[in-house]
């Protein structure tokens, strides 16, 4: 199998280029042309869609992973037309030329395509109504890939988070040395999920990629408040030596830490479908946190 990857530098992408590797020869893309590690690769710029096709037809693979996207969240708020043109524009042209030349196209998106109000986790077909300008540029982005008629696979995550790059993990790692105590938001519910189970499952169940068309909810599973997720990676950290002290977590509400995009208040998605149609396995929100922090563990410096 020949995959091109976009995104290869991002939480997700990182995480793909090794766990694709033993499903076939990896074609990694950034906007840049250069991998973290500094080594070359393709040029994709998610600001210039109109360049992906040729870029796709020249690479001819048998699958195309896209993990590209626009994802800072309170800037697209004023910066509507570059997230539109990577969410939206970009993956629609992309599952064009997949269409056009008959390959599958797996795609990532978020929990921000739904409003938060809801009272049991989401399922895929329930309505959806973003808050912001970034969900609605995921939402328009899978519309596109439907109404491209290509054979797809839409990836619904949330709450992502690493070993490397910037992301909650890090950030409370870096305050939780800083600091004895600190205030984190505990009305906003959901699943913290790290990029590097999204791509396990994703090489999961690809050789299913081209036999069938649809939109999966792909998180760990449970749930817990961005609160409960500091409090538990701060005891985690602490007894794996990564903190010399468990900082105190001071409980603040939403309105207590205004931002520029409004966050759903549950966001929790429901994974039954994907569970059920691929016999794969979703281990427990706090499970996935300690393999995370044993990697910082184990390369403190990245």
């Amino acid at each position: 199998m020949r995959i091109l990857l976009f995104g290869a530098n991002g939480q997700v992408g990182h995480e793909l280029r090794s766990a694709l590797a033993a499903r076939g020869e990896v074609i990694a893309t950034t906007r840049t042309g250069l991998l973290a590690d500094g080594a070359a690769c393709e040029v994709a710029d998610f600001d210039a869609p109109e360049d992906l096709p040729a870029l796709v037809e020249r690479i001819a693979p048998s699958l195309v992973v896209n993990a590209a996207a626009y994802t800072a969240v309170d800037k697209a708020e004023t910066d509507r037309d570059a997230a539109f043109r990577a969410n939206a524009e970009a993956p629609a042209r992309i599952a064009a030329t997949c269409a056009r030349i008959g390959i599958p196209l797996v795609h990532y998106s978020t929990d921000y395509v739904f409003d938060g109000t809801g009272t049991r986790p989401y399922r895929e077909d329930d309505p959806t109504a973003p808050l912001g300008v970034y969900g609605e540029s995921k939402l328009a982005g899978e519309q596109g890939i439907r109404d491209s008629g290509a054979h797809h696979m839409i990836l619904r995550t949330a709450w992502v988070y690493a070993s490397h790059g910037k992301n909650f993990l890090r950030t409370m790692l870096r305050l939780g040395a800083e600091r004895e105590s600190l205030g984190v938001v505990a009305d906003q519910v959901g699943t913290p999920t790290s990029a590097g189970l999204i791509a396990e499952v994703t090489a999961a169940i690809l050789p299913q990629a081209g036999a069938r068309s649809g939109t999966w909810h792909l998180t760990a599973s449970g749930e817990t408040s961005w609160h409960g997720f500091a409090e538990a990676l701060f005891a985690d950290a602490h007894a794996r030596g990564l903190l010399a002290r468990v900082p105190k977590v001071n409980a603040i509400g939403t309105a207590d830490y205004p931002t520029p995009a409004r966050r759903p208040a549950y966001s929790r998605l429901d994974t039954t479908r994907l569970r059920a149609d691929f016999a794969v396995e979703l281990p427990d929100w706090r499970t996935v946190c300690g393999r995370v922090l044993d990697e910082v563990a184990r390369s403190p410096a990245e």
